[in-house]
């Protein structure tokens, strides 16, 4: 062999070794971003389907609960804020937060009406919501997933240096606790 040749062997792989680093773990940032925009699609069609349900589990309460308007109101203001919101998903998780918040106060003023809490139609849209509540904490835990795999690879050495220098910025974290769990059982005496 050459001995002209292995010099150039040496600077090859100390070039190429490098920038294929850098190729794969640009490409990775990449795929991982991907997945948290698609995660966040999850979250968001399962958001939707909630504020779908409301209206219809309000005009069921309003049937029987004519008085609680302002809770009523409350819920619906805070639906028709969450539907126009379209920030950061921490930013989201504000108005959410308070929907939740909203929706359990208007499912304990149901407890004060036990011929709603035995409604068919009150008792169908309360399961659809808890199934709806399942499905939106199950595609959060995807979406989180997704972020703390993205937050681990750009904070982590030497892979933060790819991220720093394409500018791969740090994604949050999507916190929202169901606003119910389960249905109460409607049965009495």
């Amino acid at each position: 062999m050459n001995h002209a040749v292995v010099p150039l062997i040496v600077l090859g792989v100390i070039v190429l070794v490098p920038l294929i680093y850098v190729v794969v773990t640009y490409n990775t940032l990449v795929a991982l971003r991907n997945y948290i925009r698609d995660a966040w699609g999850n979250v968001d069609t399962e958001l939707k389907r909630r504020y779908d349900l409301i209206p219809n589990l309000v005009a069921t309460v309003k049937g029987y609960a004519a008085h609680e308007r302002e809770v009523l109101e409350r819920v619906t203001q805070l639906r028709v804020q969450c539907m126009a919101s379209q920030g950061r998903p921490e930013e989201q998780a504000v108005d959410e937060n308070q929907l939740v918040a909203a929706l359990q106060r208007m499912l304990a003023v149901v407890e004060n009406y036990p011929q709603l809490k035995a409604d068919q139609n009150f008792l169908q849209l309360q399961r659809e919501l808890v199934n709806t509540e399942d499905r939106i904490q199950a595609a959060r835990r995807f979406y989180n997933g997704n972020v703390r795999d993205y937050r681990n690879k750009c904070e982590t050495f030497p892979s933060s240096l790819v991220a720093g220098t394409f500018g791969f910025e740090p994604q949050d974290y999507f916190q929202v606790p169901p606003s119910v769990r389960e249905v109460p059982n409607a049965q009495f005496g």
